[in-house]
């Protein structure tokens, strides 16, 4: 199916990291999201609308495992590829929408309970609850050791007091995953998590930030916010590992929405391109033209096929039930910081071709050139993903 600025080219479904389900999937979704239609000037209500949406599509599902009214098994890193990589070619928002399901409520899917898999996932597939993630704070972004957030044993359970901050979903969520130090001492392993609801006393979520491709971000303010001894995810102390496992199932999928928005981009560069005409031509006859496009489709596809290995390695792994063939969080690192690099690159690339059109308010690509900053920061910045990536290459050959 050739690429038109509504309908991404689905050639790369073909390739063998894909089976019949994948392919399907990807094809029911298209027509899907492009039939919806929803008003994103407000981004906090056009984020509710479309976890609503997402949700009575039956396309959050796939955030959550079978056993708790998901549509696979288990968490499938390439359907999470494909689907945010189709969302993202529509709607950035409707991606973000959809990765904050997935990626706040992960912690509970890989350790929560029974109780807290039957509270929280069945409502988060069914887009009934409205998920987050909160790991960041003021001082501890890539330094995760450096949390200062600290949860306190009490007679009631656990009280936490410190501050987060950059938090997706912040001030929408119905309840947060939160992670706090339970040993000061002991650095990045000494992190337990929590689940903690929005309504919980203690709890302020009205500091909202504003940024240049608006959706709901906050920061998260507690102060004797004390909560049940029950809230505590997974074992006490093993927050940071278990974090960063919830990372790795997600942060290939970040690379698949730098690919939609990609895809998209290059998409309105050729409808562009086939109809300004300028000295007596179109723009894509121009010789300069052609050798651009060429460049933007080479890197979208070297970055597609990172990615979709990402995650096949992961889903493979995890089928045999036995260690990766390689390092799958050096492969997912290398997925997020090409991609989302890539991407930027076919982006500005589209924008200069639009010349004036392109800075417009209100073009394409000029909402997918904000929109498409912040991939190249949030879940690991690029200078995170080259150390990961750089300390697996010093491992291999020593």
């Amino acid at each position: 199916m050739a690429a038109s600025a509504s309908s991404p080219n689905t050639a790369h479904l073909a390739l063998p990291f894909f089976d019949d389900a994948h392919r399907a999937l990807a094809r029911d979704l298209l027509p899907w999201v492009a039939a919806q239609s929803v008003d994103e000037r407000d981004d906090r209500a056009a984020c509710r609308d479309w976890v609503k949406r997402l949700g009575q599509g039956g396309w959050l599902r796939y955030c959550v495992p079978a056993s708790a009214g998901g549509a696979l098994e288990r968490l499938d890193s390439r359907a999470l590829v494909l689907l945010r990589e189709t969302l993202a070619f529509h709607s950035p928002l409707a991606d973000f929408a959809f990765a904050m399901q997935g990626l706040g409520s992960g912690a509970i899917t890989l350790a929560g309970s029974a109780a807290q898999q039957r509270d929280y996932l069945g409502a988060v597939a069914r887009g009934d609850k409205i998920a987050a993630f909160a790991l960041s704070e003021p001082e501890a972004g890539s330094d995760v050791g450096a949390m200062a957030m600290q949860a306190v044993a009490a007679p009631q359970g656990w009280r936490l007091d410190g501050q987060k901050t950059w938090i997706s979903n912040g001030g929408i969520a119905d309840f947060y995953c939160v992670f706090a130090k339970t040993d000061p001492a002991a650095g990045s392993r000494g992190i337990s998590a929590f689940v903690v609801d929005a309504n919980t006393p203690g709890l302020d979520s009205s500091a909202h930030i504003e940024v240049m491709a608006p959706h709901p971000l906050a920061t998260l303010r507690f102060e004797n916010c004390t909560v049940a001894r029950e809230a505590q995810l997974g074992e006490v102390n093993g927050g940071f590992k278990l974090a960063m496992r919830t990372l790795d199932i997600f942060r290939a999928s970040v690379a698949g929405a730098a690919l939609g928005m990609a895809r998209r981009a290059l998409a309105e560069a050729v409808r562009h391109a086939s109809t300004r005409r300028m000295f007596g031509q179109t723009l894509a006859d121009f010789q300069l033209t052609q050798a651009k496009l060429g460049e933007m489709a080479a890197l979208i596809d070297s970055a597609a096929l990172l990615t979709y290995r990402a995650a096949w390695m992961r889903d493979d792994s995890e089928k045999r039930g036995v260690p990766p063939a390689g390092d799958i969080t050096a492969a997912a690192a290398m997925a997020k910081m090409c991609a989302t690099e890539n991407a930027s690159r076919v982006i500005d690339m589209a924008l200069q071709m639009h010349g004036g059109l392109g800075v417009k308010v209100g073009t394409k690509v000029e909402s997918l050139y904000r929109d498409i900053r912040s991939l190249r920061i949030y879940e690991g910045a690029t200078e995170v993903q080259q150390l990961i990536i750089g300390k697996s290459v010093l491992r291999s050959v020593t």
